[in-house]
């Protein structure tokens, strides 16, 4: 379930409006979207800035663009579950959220989400390269570093007014007296900020050390090789090459790389499992993996640089189908996805891949067909329910909109964060004609993007038409009496 948003396809059209609910605008195969991931962040980005907690350089920048796709979140449930497991985190529900970005980085916002960016996984020639980041990353939920490091936010910002306070007074002093003791005093207060910053940042590059060293606790305890961890630092140590004759280690929030190899090494050779070689399968899906990601993200001219015709191999046939139906003609992509299911028939993903490129290219009533085998190879992954409820609303068969809302609503009670699946649902039941139903998916819809306005008139449309005090009536309810929280910055000042 991976492409670009995009409107140029009939089946990408918005429908003509009519009376009830919101109309959407389909998303297709691919959800993406932005999400706040907060300020203060853990992770391997190579940080040369000098503000405190700056996060991950390309992830706090602006807002990341979220990726969604059920086999690359699949390989890395995969990759994180015995990790999780060996950190005693198994119960705590964490998710690897992709971020649409080329750089190689990860980082951690929260306990509850490691980010990883697409471009780290497409560099990573190996599983354990990528397991050795996400092991970095669950060192720093399990370890509480982010809670730790509020706290040290806490006590600094204190420190620092309490000293910025007393350099005033010498200010105010220097004034009164005529000395120059008021110059003094005000470089005097840029100091403890400075000297605050960087011992914030001493703590920071401490517990990046600290993650690293439990990564190889998670590592030995499942039995996996460290080496793809020293190939990622080996990685940022030649990135940092050309600048760390320029850069004052002590205003960074990450160890220098060749600190962090020194560490590393050892340990990681002392390890019985260094040698340990990642099972062939897990390499095969890590390729294909890898495949997909540069179909989707790259030309057809770069996807035939790393993949040239004469590579017959799966993943070199599976990014070339991928980027033909992207920007080639939809049966010559068809007709290469028809001989990636020859070869493997169980492979969900390239019924998917195929009911995408039908749906995508208009033929919504052929997609059909190959997105219900995908669903049941998938054991019924919920993205690509999701994906089938919307190829159901996009035929027009009033026939098998029941269908449409059973298999949005089993994909939305495992993804409630879908706008997109919202406004799917809403289209299925005005095509039903069930008015309050499609107005109140609509006022989840709208409350799930955000727009609590919009919202709360759709869910005060939707509670008119239910039965006081039926599921739905609460539902819509529960909106209409939702108070936004209201950003702090806002607020007036007394």
């Amino acid at each position: 379930m991976m492409r670009p948003l995009r409107l140029d396809n009939p089946s990408l059209r918005p429908r003509p409006s009519r009376p009830g609910p919101m109309r959407p605008l389909p998303a297709g195969a691919l959800a993406r979207g932005t999400r706040a991931v907060g300020r203060a962040a853990y992770g391997l980005a190579l940080l040369a800035s000098g503000m405190l907690a700056a996060g991950p350089a390309h992830a706090q920048s602006r807002n990341p663009t979220i990726i969604r796709d059920a086999e690359i979140e699949s390989l890395m449930r995969d990759y994180t579950r015995p990790i999780f497991k060996a950190a005693g985190l198994s119960q705590q529900n964490i998710q690897v959220v992709l971020i649409g970005d080329n750089a190689f980085n990860a980082f951690v916002a929260d306990g509850k989400r490691i980010f990883i960016n697409t471009g780290a996984l497409k560099q990573s020639k190996t599983p354990n390269e990528v397991i050795g980041v996400l092991a970095h990353e669950t060192g720093h939920i399990a370890g509480g570093h982010l809670a730790r490091m509020r706290q040290q936010l806490e006590t600094a910002q204190t420190a620092a007014i309490v000293a910025m306070l007393l350099a005033a007074g010498g200010v105010a002093a220097g004034a009164a007296t005529g000395t120059n003791m008021g110059g003094a005093a005000a470089g005097a207060m840029m100091m403890p900020q400075d000297m605050m910053r960087r011992t914030l940042l001493a703590y920071q590059r401490g517990e990046e050390m600290a993650a690293d060293r439990s990564a190889i606790t998670y590592l030995n305890a499942t039995k996996q090789s460290a080496a793809g961890m020293l190939t990622t630092f080996e990685r940022f140590q030649n990135e940092q090459m050309f600048i760390s004759q320029r850069i004052d280690p002590y205003v960074l929030s990450h160890p220098m790389a060749s600190e962090r190899i020194a560490l590393l090494t050892d340990l990681a050779h002392k390890s019985p499992y260094f040698n340990a070689k990642d099972p062939a399968a897990l390499q095969a899906r890590h390729d294909m993996m890898r495949a997909k990601l540069v179909g989707y993200t790259q030309t057809p001219d770069s996807v035939n640089r790393v993949y040239p015709p004469s590579d017959n191999s799966l993943p070199a046939r599976y990014a070339r189908a991928i980027s033909a139906y992207r920007f080639g003609s939809i049966p010559g992509a068809v007709r290469q996805i028809d001989a990636l299911i020859a070869t493997e028939p169980g492979n969900p993903y390239f019924h998917e891949i195929k009911g995408q490129a039908l749906l995508e290219a208009g033929r919504a009533r052929e997609a059909v067909p190959p997105l219900r085998q995908a669903v049941r190879l998938s054991k019924g992954n919920p993205l690509i329910r999701m994906l089938l409820g919307q190829a159901l609303v996009a035929t027009d068969d009033k026939s098998v909109m029941d269908e449409a809302v059973r298999e949005l609503t089993f994909s939305l009670q495992r993804e409630p964060d879908s706008p997109a699946g919202w406004r799917y649902l809403a289209m299925a039941y005005g095509d039903k004609g069930d008015i309050p139903n499609a107005d109140l998916a609509s006022a989840q819809s709208a409350f799930v993007g955000g727009d609590f306005k919009l919202a709360r008139e759709l869910a005060s449309r939707a509670r008119t038409g239910f039965k006081l005090g039926s599921p739905g009536w609460l539902k819509a309810d529960d909106i209409v009496n939702f108070k936004p929280p209201v950003d702090s910055r806002q607020k007036r000042r007394p």
